[in-house]
């Protein structure tokens, strides 16, 4: 009878465990859900145009909250990821028919930096990690505001360098990079890593800033694809006037 009692409480035990997993994974798949909506009310994706001297209908859309939407982000599950190789990839389920676009950004559910999303299918998508040697993220110094590009050299999974930042800049180790709002892909400052390492090259008037990347490309499971749905209209006046002093 003891025997039977303990086969039985191991079996409830493990039906209880195998529940719990389940039970867990669904909490998961809804607060990656919840902060989706979240992001979507953050203050800083949305900005005012400026008025001033406008007389035109401001053709900007507007959404429920009567304000001016410039960023939107939309969750998706990582179903591939690698960091070994010279250059990595994460896959996700998301597509076209989702309403993803090609150079999107991507964050992970920690707000940290990601990559950026370079093909898509109609379901799936593959994001060029920050573990990319063709990767190039504009970044700055959270203390000082000094500008740089964020680059992989093919080594470390958890390092990127923090190019073209000048030996005048006072940077200290644990100082934040961010991302500098240069691009059309990322808002101005989401954090991309930590100074782990200051390299500082006598040859040169500029540091290699080694940088502990924030994002977890490890362990990754779930990220944000970022829309700026005010690219378009600055993108296509800089392509007009660099056509126009070719």
């Amino acid at each position: 009878m003891d025997i039977a009692n303990e086969v039985t409480g191991k079996i409830y035990k493990q039906y209880n465990s195998v529940e719990y997993y389940f039970q867990l994974k669904r909490t998961n798949d809804s607060l990656v859900k919840a902060n989706e909506r979240l992001y979507n009310k953050l203050k800083q994706d949305f900005e005012m145009p400026d008025t001033i001297n406008k007389i035109a209908i401001d053709t900007i859309r507007i959404d429920s909250t009567e304000k001016y939407r410039k960023y939107q982000y939309m969750e998706a599950k990582v179903i591939g990821n690698s960091v070994s190789l010279p250059n990595n990839y994460i896959q996700l389920n998301r597509g076209a028919l989702q309403g993803l676009q090609k150079d999107l950004g991507v964050i992970d559910v920690n707000n940290a930096v990601v990559g950026t999303v370079i093909d898509i299918s109609n379901n799936y998508a593959v994001v060029m990690s920050l573990l990319h040697r063709q990767s190039n993220i504009s970044a700055k110094l959270k203390k000082t505001g000094e500008v740089g590009n964020i680059v992989w050299d093919g080594k470390k999974p958890n390092i990127v360098l923090l190019k073209e930042i000048g030996k005048n800049a006072k940077v200290n180790k644990g100082d934040s990079v961010i991302t500098s709002g240069f691009s059309e892909k990322f808002p101005y400052g989401l954090l991309i890593g930590t100074i782990d390492e200051i390299v500082e090259d006598k040859s040169t008037n500029v540091y290699t800033l080694k940088v502990k990347t924030a994002a977890n490309f490890y362990t990754v499971e779930f990220v944000y694809i970022i829309n700026n749905l005010q690219k378009e209209e600055p993108g296509e006046l800089l392509q007009r006037v660099k056509k126009t002093n070719e």
